[in-house]
């Protein structure tokens, strides 16, 4: 027991600690600092601006690095890595103690209180924050994969879209020499309106065909700008692949059964299930009452003024509220992820499956085609000489030339096809991709000894 103007003193020094304290708090508290929006476009005006850019010429993994290093989208994701460290910096902060002090000291004098339950939970607060920090991570990875893959689609459309429009001019322009041709002997009465109208029909069509692809790789430059961070007039000298490589199919459903330690969509998912079992483990330490300890002091009420320290403990009476629900939600959640992550397993198993049979028809229908355009390349080279020595029906000829690059735009489309199924599968198993490993899972956190495994 102590008498009233000793603890008077004692609260007296209390405050003063509290306004030292709260000063020195103040003076390490976060500050506002105002951050106005830039309401300028960031656009760049030119590839050669391009921030890692190494030359005019862009190949297609040079244009992975440009993609990685300028695309607006993913500059602006990764600001999301902040959020999450700090979340898991909130996670590992320790509750603030209360202190109560009252005056004058007639029932209750100065106490400091704890909250223990939430030290207990200190330790599965931390692993969720830690491995929903972690997710960002992967989410962020695959966002680039995807972004890549985006920007690798468009590169071979491009490409290819060129190599289909060289062939498209050497039709139009043959249709309309013909055509030339076919009026000026109208003209001179050495043929008929009939004969004409084949080539004016076949002239309309090449040309309408021009037109819809130059709109189409038009917005395909657009699109590519617009992943790069550069305005839509800028221009980007691409530069086409060699010959389409073959794939090992054998190589590539090796790495499915690894997928899952690979491809960061699916490490995404592991981390978002062991966050969410970290709260599962939360949700039913919760379930226990909320205990509070500390030391009080309490006036005795009698003619001496004198106060009585001792201890406290405030206890929550779990008679209605037991935490039933908040672990209900948990548990459906974390259910939820589980049958997702089996979900795009299977699916990314079946995609690449199907992505190697679409492959392999690709493969042998280009490989059917080739001695085909062989013999329709030989047969033009011998009709064109024939047909120049006037020995040849002249329509027979533009028939047979018609043939012959017909089957060269369906050379290229096939080629386009290829390279877009490799591009499909180089997103699917990470071929060419940055690469992320999951970390080992460890030990749950488990203060109370309570938690146990089950294996499905």
């Amino acid at each position: 027991m102590f008498s009233y103007s000793l603890v008077i003193v004692l609260a007296k020094c209390i405050a003063r600690c509290f306004l030292v304290g709260g000063a020195a708090a103040l003076a390490g508290c976060a500050s506002y600092e105002r951050l106005p929006l830039d309401k300028e476009s960031r656009l760049v005006a030119r590839a050669s601006e391009l921030e890692g850019v190494g030359g005019e010429r862009i190949t297609l993994a040079a244009l992975d690095r440009l993609v990685v290093l300028n695309n607006p989208d993913l500059r602006a994701a990764r600001a999301k890595l902040g959020i999450g460290a700090a979340q898991v910096m909130q996670a590992g902060i320790l509750p603030n103690p209360q202190v109560a002090v009252t005056y004058p000291f007639v029932i209750a004098g100065p106490g400091v209180t704890q909250n223990v339950k939430s030290i207990l939970l200190l330790g599965t607060k931390g692993e969720a924050a830690q491995n929903a920090a972690f997710e960002i991570s992967a989410t962020l990875l695959w966002q680039e994969w995807q972004t890549l893959s985006k920007a690798r689609l468009l590169f071979v459309d491009i490409v290819s879209g060129e190599r289909a429009k060289k062939l498209i001019v050497q039709s139009r322009n043959f249709l309309q020499e013909r055509f030339d041709l076919t009026s000026t002997a109208i003209s001179q009465g050495n043929a008929t309106l009939a004969t004409l109208s084949p080539d004016l029909v076949a002239v309309g069509d090449i040309q309408k065909t021009y037109d819809d692809l130059e709109r189409l790789q038009l917005s395909r430059r657009y699109q590519l700008n617009a992943l790069l961070g550069l305005a839509p007039g800028a221009k980007l000298t691409l530069v086409a692949p060699a010959d389409v490589a073959r794939i090992d199919p054998a190589a590539i459903l090796g790495q499915v059964s690894t997928l899952a330690d690979r491809r960061p969509d699916l490490i995404a998912l592991q981390y978002g299930y062991r966050s969410e079992d970290a709260k599962v483990r939360e949700a039913i330490l919760s379930q226990f009452p909320n205990l509070s300890v500390g030391v009080v002091s309490v006036g005795t009420g009698n003619m001496a003024n004198t106060l009585t320290f001792g201890p406290q403990l405030t206890v929550d009476l779990p008679m209605f509220d037991r935490n039933q629900g908040g672990i209900a939600v948990e548990q459906a959640t974390r259910e939820q992820l589980y049958r997702e992550f089996n979900a795009r397993i299977s699916a990314a198993a079946g995609e690449i499956g199907a992505l190697l049979s679409e492959q392999a028809l690709l493969s042998r229908q280009l490989a059917d085609l080739e001695p085909r355009l062989k013999e329709a390349r030989t047969i033009a080279e011998k009709t064109e000489t024939v047909f120049k020595q006037g020995t040849f029906d002249e329509r027979a000829y533009v028939d047979i030339e018609v043939a012959r690059l017909a089957r060269e735009q369906e050379k290229v489309g096939l080629q386009q096809a290829l390279l877009e199924g490799q591009v499909g599968l180089a997103t699917l198993v990470g071929a060419g991709m940055p690469q992320v490993a999951i970390e080992p899972e460890a030990p749950p956190a488990d203060p109370l000894g309570v938690f146990r495994e089950v294996v499905r």
